[in-house]
């Protein structure tokens, strides 16, 4: 259950009280399975899987929770090809050509027709609150996925004030410091990716893979202007990175000094498996929090 990828969203300090009562609002929020009629449904759901009843995991200040989803699996080729063909029938048998608005008629009677028998697709979202902090990180590169789990939790919640990172200093020129050999912090190593763009609108990309980037090739680019807007990067031999100027963590790997505790023990179930992974991700991920806040100048958030 390792997030792959970290969206941050910061929230007050005063919202803990709040979430006293976290697993009971969240219940009248639930997943439920999605209706014949409905193209997709949306609620939260146990982090160790549906069938278990607890709706949020706490150890320490952190709080995991997950929000669940099934989506109807509908393609629009599928509902084109069908309206298509009534629409050649309606046609043959009233011996004239329809407009536009008989036609989307039509449409919406064949996904009436096909919704109840299409395959439902299941989705989930994990996310894990640190109370200490005052972020949320939701596992997504997706600005718009991760701010759907941010409402879906407002709602439940009737309130939840959380707002993405605001840095006091500009990403891009602290990433392009960084790969223009500028000291990195401490427990801090390149990798071996990156991406450089030119500030000019529609300026040219350039994207490094397996690439040495303290080098002569790089450096070009550096001098033509162009400025680092991804990074790849190593955080305490723990956890490998990429990192964009919107601070957003891709490419999210915990390496073998963060994992080789959890191979040395055994458990007797997948919950107490779940369990201690949670445990040691949100204590890695508070630490790479940390960094981010102190290198970036992360705003606290207005109570």
């Amino acid at each position: 259950m390792f997030f792959r990828n970290l969206t941050f969203f910061r929230f007050p300090a005063t919202l803990n009280k709040a979430l006293a009562a976290l697993d009971e609002q969240l219940a009248e929020c639930a997943l439920k399975p999605v209706g014949p009629m409905e193209l997709s449904t949306r609620g939260f759901v146990s982090p160790f899987g549906r069938d278990e009843g607890v709706l949020s995991h706490r150890v320490g200040d952190c709080i995991w929770i997950c929000l669940g989803g099934e989506e109807k699996i509908l393609p629009s080729a599928v509902v084109n090809e069908a309206t298509s063909k009534k629409a050649a029938e309606m046609e043959e048998r009233e011996g004239r050509k329809i407009g536009g608005r008989a036609r989307q008629r039509l449409k919406d009677d064949v996904l009436q027709e096909l919704l109840p028998r299409a395959f439902v697709k299941p989705v989930r979202a994990n996310a894990y609150l640190d109370l200490q902090h005052g972020f949320i990180a939701i596992d997504s590169s997706s600005r718009k996925s991760a701010e759907n789990l941010v409402s879906e939790l407002r709602r439940a919640l009737g309130s939840f004030p959380a707002l993405p990172l605001n840095a006091e200093v500009s990403a891009r020129v602290v990433l392009t410091g960084w790969i223009a050999g500028e000291a990195l912090p401490e427990r801090v190593e390149l990798g071996d990716e990156c991406e450089l763009k030119d500030p000019a609108d529609r300026g040219a990309v350039v994207k490094c893979q397996r690439q040495e980037l303290v080098g002569d090739e790089v450096a070009k680019h550096l001098e033509a202007g162009k400025q680092c807007t991804r990074l790849a990067l190593t955080f305490e031999d723990h956890l490998s990175f990429v990192l964009g100027d919107d601070l957003v963590v891709r490419k999210l790997k915990f390496l073998d000094g963060a994992v080789e505790s959890l191979e040395s023990t055994e458990r007797d179930s997948l919950q107490a498996e779940l369990d201690a992974r949670f445990a040691l991700m949100s204590a890695e991920l508070k630490r790479l929090f940390v960094m981010l806040e102190r290198e970036f100048k992360l705003s606290q958030a207005a109570a």
